[in-house]
């Protein structure tokens, strides 16, 4: 049947398990594209420019902004990030649903911007354990720590601005429900193409 693709947009706090949720949902749906993002600040560990993100300097994204190339664009731990609007309203229009990964403060400015998406937030199970994982990951500073843990207190606060909310405590269950609500999107009447129904059921049964 002939749709629009559906636009997913997932957020969630630095250290809530969003990025991973993301990637292992998008290798078990080949039907389901990444929309990879614009940002300022350098790759991480195996980070790939092209794959991961685009990694470009502060000076292309201003211009860029300028040019008014993004549907959203913000600035989130010092670094700019963006979304390219024209391949993402290609891949919708061509009907091929796109997985979008970006901060609370992005999704807000694209919810104003874009219709008919889905909006979900992910969390983990409580405040002390985002603390503990942005600490067990070792790449940041106590200063750093205490600065995502200041703006992921401001970012929940957006919680109810979202569609759909995950708690990310068992990983695979979590990652389970992400793709089940992906599946129950695509199943919905409002994305069915209705002429398909009625020419191939309701007036084949007239014409019997």
């Amino acid at each position: 049947m002939d749709r629009e693709g559906i636009l997913f947009v997932v957020s969630a706090p630095s250290g809530a398990g969003k990025t991973s949720l993301c990637r292992d949902v998008l290798g078990q749906d080949a039907g389901l594209r990444f929309s990879i993002s614009h940002t300022t600040r350098p790759p991480r560990g195996e980070e790939k420019d092209g794959k991961d993100y685009f990694f470009i300097d502060e000076a292309t994204f201003k211009e860029k902004c300028d040019r008014g190339d993004f549907i959203e664009w913000a600035k989130v731990h010092g670094q700019y990030y963006g979304t390219a609007e024209e391949g993402l309203r290609k891949w919708i229009a061509e009907g091929i649903d796109v997985l979008l990964d970006i901060d609370t403060q992005g999704a807000l400015i694209l919810k104003e911007r874009f219709e008919g998406a889905v909006y979900i937030y992910i969390l983990p199970p409580s405040f002390d354990v985002l603390k503990q994982r942005l600490i067990g990951r070792g790449s940041d500073s106590k200063e750093e720590i205490a600065r995502r843990l200041q703006k992921a207190h401001d970012e929940i606060r957006e919680y109810h601005q979202y569609h759909y909310l995950i708690i990310n405590k068992e990983y695979e269950a979590a990652k389970q429900t992400l793709y089940a609500v992906i599946l129950a999107e695509r199943a919905r009447i409002g994305q069915a193409n209705l002429k398909w129904v009625e020419d191939r059921f309701i007036h084949r049964f007239e014409d019997a």
